[in-house]
């Protein structure tokens, strides 16, 4: 029942509520809000609703509401990006000047300006161009020096230059040189191949060769020698043709020791016989163009053994000898091949 009240006093009080400000106030007879108690009791059967409907004046809803034109808002402006003012670069401090002192200008000279050191280079010693040859300039000048070997070939050389210590083939061909001395070569003990081809050599001292430990090929071809000097039992390649060598000049059983000599070339001398006994290594012996007369039976093979065979000697020649090989043919049994020569 409450409830009820409740609703319809709202329903009373609504137009109340919404009236404009200004609208009359009910006359007596009305509900009074300020004097009213919803505990009291109401006459409901004789409550005239129309004194409501009476004083409120509804003509004022139907004025224009005049709307006004609003302005809009201006947009946010962008505040300016921030910038840097850069700092001013701390000045620097002036250089510390000392207060001048006052003096008498004095001018001085000029300094002298020496003159520039020649530059030297010391060829004597062991250094990169070798020792001094006597030319005015070092042998790996004068020469060409690679690798331990040293050509001095056409250089219009008329003895032997001095030698660096580590040269192990020394190539001297074609030059005017007339004598080989035994100091030539001293100290050398690393030369294995002297090739003095083409010269004019008619002397050679006795001990030039012989202290050469490790000397294997000595080339003396195209000179003027008449004597072989002593040589080194180390020896695998001579060549002493076309000289003016003569037996005597060559020493007895000059050959015999070198065992691990494969070629000899004697050829175009003045030789009257074989130099026996020949090492049994030997692949190639060439005497053609001598005075070599006759063959011994020991010259090639063994006297005392007839099964003996020698074979590594395949080249032999006796070409250009007053000598009939046909009239030897047991000097040359034990050959594989033949010797060529007259017949």
């Amino acid at each position: 029942m409450m409830l009820l009240r409740g609703l319809l006093v709202l329903a009373l009080l609504g137009p109340s509520v919404g009236a404009p400000q200004g609208s009359p106030e009910p006359e007596d007879g009305g509900l009074n809000l300020e004097t009213y108690d919803p505990n009291g009791e109401v006459d409901w059967e004789n409550l005239d609703l129309d004194i409501y409907r009476e004083n409120y004046d509804y003509d004022d809803l139907d004025q224009e509401i005049e709307v006004g034109t609003l302005t809009p808002l201006a947009p946010e402006a962008t505040p300016p990006a921030y910038q840097l003012t850069p700092l001013a670069p701390e000045a620097t401090p002036p250089a510390y000047q000392p207060l001048a002192e006052y003096e008498d200008e004095v001018t001085l000279p000029p300094k002298p300006t020496p003159p520039p050191a020649p530059v030297t280079l010391d060829f004597k010693g062991p250094g990169l161009f070798g020792p001094e040859t006597g030319h005015g300039m070092p042998t790996c000048i004068l020469c060409v020096c690679i690798s331990g070997s040293v050509y001095c070939d056409d250089t219009d050389l008329e003895h032997i230059p001095p030698l660096p210590k580590d040269t192990t083939h020394f190539y001297g061909r074609f030059n005017r040189i007339r004598y080989v001395k035994d100091t030539d070569f001293i100290n050398l003990n690393k030369l294995k191949r002297i090739d003095l081809t083409g010269n004019q050599i008619s002397k050679v001292d006795e001990d030039s060769f012989r202290t050469l430990p490790q000397l294997q090929e000595l080339l003396l071809a195209d000179n003027r020698l008449q004597a072989l000097a002593e040589l080194p039992i180390t020896m695998r390649h001579v060549d002493v043709s076309n000289n003016k060598l003569v037996s005597a000049g060559v020493h007895r059983e000059g050959f015999k020791d070198m065992s691990q000599l494969e070629f000899l070339y004697l050829a175009n001398n003045k030789l009257d016989y074989i130099p026996t006994p020949l090492p049994e290594n030997l692949r190639v012996l060439h005497l053609q163009n001598n005075n070599v007369h006759t063959l011994h039976e020991d010259t090639f093979c063994n006297s005392h053994d007839s099964n003996y065979i020698r074979r590594p000697l395949e080249d032999i020649r006796l070409d250009g000898n007053p000598l009939d090989i046909n009239h030897f043919a047991h000097a040359y049994a034990c050959l594989t091949r033949l010797p060529i020569g007259g017949h």
